[in-house]
């Protein structure tokens, strides 16, 4: 008799930094459950998406692939046909398979709904942002079915950098969970895959009342800001400085004061907070359901959130690893290994095939990522995976015509805006905090040329591998 196959619940958030996970080093914040999970589970402490915005990462964890080979590079472009989810490998090998929340993976702006893929979903409650810009958004209609409306119930008091948002029982992170603890309950033995993909904590900083108010502002730390920012640094960081996304219309962020950042720190933390009470809700599902020992559960994000480091908000085409780390947790009880820091540095694509391995489908020669089942299974250096990370902005979103790529060792990053004279280069071993940035330093020429070659190196040998090559001639 084979062995059971397991499901997958896959847990992804909107817009979270590595650095926001209380086990993890952050005594700042409170998440319980996540750190529950953390205890039982593989913690991969540098763990790098594929582009420091939304689309672009999603296509590339969702289908092992970097952005230049999906093509889908920028926000707003819709992911080509012929790509496919991993989500779709599963349901073609016999899964069931389920999204809630967000998928973004073709625009969905000025009206515009989402265009569904060949994804492979069965069960498809989507989701984009709580806000009711769509008929067709499941969590609106939801709403509707409670008698209530967004607009309603989002008419709390508010600053220009936070607000209070939509009530914990009505917020889109709990009806995300909601969705998820439903199918894992209506589940009959089959396998099954499952896309918890809420929106939170990305802006507007809008958490539950109740949840901002476990924050005290005064007690939080003001964002990290070297000596030489902005000034120092590229053109699109100055612009980011004045106002988030080069916006005028958005975060005035060079009339912040310091309450106003420790209040955003707070208002993201607490949003955090109610993500990690959703994730106690939904192990404790597979718990009931008796489905926890063969499911595996993953807790990661889509890209980081700048938070004021470096003076900038939000994201762009910045490479700080505020922007591009994120967390990663993997749990299989009595499979996986618990409680492992796994210090070795990843990307996001390696997800697809780690997933593929562990549920023995077959991984395609497409699939670029790198599986992880080795050091998941304690079979392997948990400090050793990949030599280094690579990172990709294709005019994505703000700041027009700005393409960047990003290279990082262990102890050394460079970032290479093309078309430009700009860029920035960080020695990591005495410099963590990327403060000073030495792209222009004359005693460190010979270092940047090394750097450069390496990531014109790491962007050749990032091509696509399909088609395979079937002869000499």
């Amino acid at each position: 008799m084979s062995p059971k196959r397991p499901n997958v619940l896959w847990i992804c958030t909107d817009q979270q930094r590595y650095d926001t996970i209380c086990a993890l080093g952050n005594r700042h914040i409170n998440t319980p459950c996540i750190d529950a999970f953390v205890a039982k589970g593989v913690s991969f402490t540098h763990a790098f998406a594929q582009s420091p915005v939304c689309t672009p990462s999603r296509a590339a964890f969702m289908t092992g692939r970097y952005p230049r080979t999906t093509k889908c590079r920028q926000n707003g472009q819709a992911l080509p046909p012929n790509e496919k989810l991993v989500s779709r490998l599963f349901a073609d090998a016999d899964y069931t398979c389920g999204l809630a929340g967000k998928l973004h993976l073709a625009t969905c702006a000025n009206g515009i709904v989402e265009t569904r893929i060949d994804d492979g979903y069965h069960v498809f409650h989507w989701s984009h942002h709580p806000q009711p810009d769509w008929p067709e958004n499941a969590y609106t209609q939801w709403l509707h079915t409670r008698g209530t409306s967004w607009e309603e119930l989002y008419e709390g008091p508010s600053t220009d950098y936070i607000k209070h948002g939509v009530p914990e029982e009505y917020s889109q992170t709990t009806w995300c969970a909601e969705r998820a603890i439903d199918f894992i309950r209506e589940q009959n033995g089959a396998p099954w895959f499952f896309n918890y993909n809420c929106f939170a904590p990305h802006h507007p900083f809008d958490p539950p009342a109740e949840y901002l108010a476990r924050y005290n502002p005064d007690e939080l730390p003001l964002p990290k800001f070297g000596p030489d920012e902005p000034a120092g640094k590229t053109t699109y960081q100055q612009l980011d400085s004045r106002f988030a996304h080069d916006d005028p219309d958005g975060y005035d962020v060079a009339s912040m004061t310091d309450r106003d950042k420790r209040e955003v720190t707070a208002a993201y933390y607490a949003m955090v907070e109610l993500i990690d009470k959703q994730v106690g809700r939904m192990v404790a599902a597979l718990e009931e359901t008796g489905q926890l020992e063969n499911t595996i559960v993953i807790f990661m994000s889509d890209h980081g959130e700048m938070l004021g480091d470096h003076g900038v908000f939000l994201k762009g085409p910045h490479f700080y690893d505020e922007a591009v780390r994120v967390p990663l947790i993997f749990s299989w009880k009595d499979r996986f290994a618990a409680d492992l820091r796994a210090d070795c540095l990843m990307e996001l694509i390696d997800i697809a095939p780690t997933l593929l391995e562990a549920a023995g489908i077959e991984v395609p020669e497409y699939i670029q990522g790198r599986s992880l089942m080795p050091i998941l299974l304690d079979q392997a250096n948990a400090g050793q995976h990949r030599d280094c990370v690579f990172s990709e902005y294709y005019n994505a979103w703000t700041h027009k015509h700005t393409y960047g790529s990003m290279l990082r060792t262990r102890d050394e990053k460079i970032i290479v805006y093309h078309g430009t004279d700009q860029g920035e280069m960080y020695d990591l071993k005495a410099d963590p905090d990327e403060f000073k940035n030495l792209w222009d330093d004359p005693r460190h020429t010979e270092r940047k040329l090394r750097l450069m070659k390496a990531c014109f190196d790491a962007s050749v040998f990032t091509m696509d591998p399909a088609p395979p090559r079937l002869g000499p001639f």
